[in-house]
């Protein structure tokens, strides 16, 4: 079992912002986006369903400081950007691969689990495709 300092856990933790910042679900998909190799910013866009231009370009930025991709400047007219994968960033492929094959494994448990919560808590069945998920 991984051991923890407290301090991991305190809100001015380093570790706590990093983490943070690498998993949320925009970073990681922008690594699963990446991984077929250099993309333009709209490109990543169209693979990302449901990402807002700001919400990307932030995600993009804070994965660009946190030196997991770089961001190219290509002379064409107009001029284009792309973003990559650096070797730091690739570091965190293995790890996101086993999260979404267990995510994808465990999907079935974990319905049931929400089915049961819901039906224990008098709650509605969310609709097909809704997210189950609430507001803490």
């Amino acid at each position: 079992m991984l051991e923890l300092e407290p301090l991991c856990f305190s809100s001015e933790c380093p570790s706590r912002a990093l983490f943070d910042q690498i998993a949320d679900k925009w970073s990681m998909m922008v690594l699963v986006v990446l991984d077929d190799g250099p993309q333009r910013f709209n490109a990543i866009r169209r693979r990302l369903q449901g990402v807002t231009q700001k919400a990307l370009t932030q995600c993009l930025r804070r994965m660009e400081r946190n030196g997991l991709i770089s961001r190219e400047v290509i002379s064409l007219s107009p001029v284009a950007v792309q973003y990559q994968i650096t070797p730091l960033g690739r570091t965190l492929q293995q790890p996101f691969r086993a999260l979404h094959e267990w995510t994808l494994e465990k999907l079935p448990e974990v319905d049931a689990a929400r089915q049961a919560f819901d039906a224990m808590n008098g709650r509605p069945a969310p609709h097909e495709g809704a997210s189950a998920s609430r507001s803490v």
